[in-house]
C-alpha cells in the first residue's frame, strides 16, 4: 500500500467490503424500519383522523382502490431504492416506480374519460386539500426518523439523495395510511396535493440526509 492521502473511491470500496460484511443486519434494520413507519403512520392516523365511513362501498369503486395502489406502490419502490441507496458500492434499481405512474395515468385517464372537462378542475382541488398537505408530513415524521435511523448504521455513498429517498419512502407510506381517511379519490387531486405532501418530506429529508447521513 502506497502512503498518501485515500482516494474516495478506495474508501468506497474499503465500506462496500464492510457492508457486504454486515448487509444482512443492515437489511433487517431496514426492514424492520419500514415496519415501523407503517405502523407508527397508522397508529397515528387511526386515533386522530379515522378510516372513512364509506370506505367498504368506495373500495367497490375504481378511484379509491387506484388512489391506495398508486401511493401503496411507491411506498414499496421507494423503498426498495432506500435499500439500495444504503450501500455505498449499490446502483439504484431501475424501474421500480414504473407501477405507481402507469396505476395514476389509468386513474388520470378514467378520470378524463369519466368526467366532464367543467369539472375537473374543483375535483383537482377537492374539498380537503388543506388537511391533506398537514396531515401527511406530521404522519410522515415518525416513518422518516425510522428510516433514517436505520440508514445511520449504513454507508450511504450520496447523504443527499439517500435521505430524499428516506423522505420519498416516508411520504409515501403516510399517505397510503392518509389514503384510508381521505375521500378525496380523485387522481387528480392525488397527484398535485398527495404530491406537494410526498415532497415536503422528501424535501426535509434531503435536508436532514445532509446533516445525519454523511460520512
Amino acid at each position: 500500500m502506497t502512503n498518501g492521502p485515500m482516494k474516495t473511491d478506495d474508501l468506497v470500496a474499503i465500506l462496500a467490503r464492510d457492508a457486504a460484511a454486515t448487509g444482512p443486519d443492515i437489511h433487517r434494520r431496514l426492514a424492520s424500519a419500514f415496519a415501523v413507519a407503517a405502523v407508527a403512520a397508522l397508529a397515528l392516523m387511526v386515533p386522530t383522523l379515522g378510516i372513512r365511513n364509506d370506505i367498504a362501498a368506495a373500495s367497490t369503486g375504481m378511484l379509491f382502490p387506484l388512489k391506495i395502489l398508486a401511493v401503496a406502490t411507491l411506498a414499496v419502490g421507494a423503498m426498495a431504492l432506500v435499500r439500495a441507496a444504503s450501500r455505498p458500492e449499490a446502483e439504484l434499481p431501475r424501474g421500480v416506480l414504473v407501477v405507481p405512474v402507469l396505476v395514476l395515468l389509468v386513474a388520470l385517464g378514467h378520470e378524463v374519460a369519466t368526467q366532464a372537462p367543467a369539472n375537473l378542475s374543483t375535483r383537482m382541488i377537492g374539498r380537503f386539500s388543506g388537511v391533506c398537505l398537514i396531515a401527511i408530513p406530521l404522519l410522515g415524521l415518525i416513518p422518516l426518523a425510522a428510516i433514517l435511523a436505520a440508514m445511520r448504521e449504513a454507508a450511504p455513498r450520496h447523504a443527499v439523495r439517500a435521505g430524499a429517498l428516506a423522505g420519498l419512502a416516508a411520504g409515501a407510506i403516510a399517505a397510503t395510511a392518509y389514503g384510508l381517511h381521505c375521500t378525496d379519490d380523485s387522481p387528480l387531486f392525488v397527484v398535485v396535493w398527495y404530491g406537494i405532501a410526498i415532497t415536503i418530506l422528501t424535501g426535509l429529508g434531503a435536508l436532514l440526509g445532509r446533516r445525519l447521513l454523511a460520512w
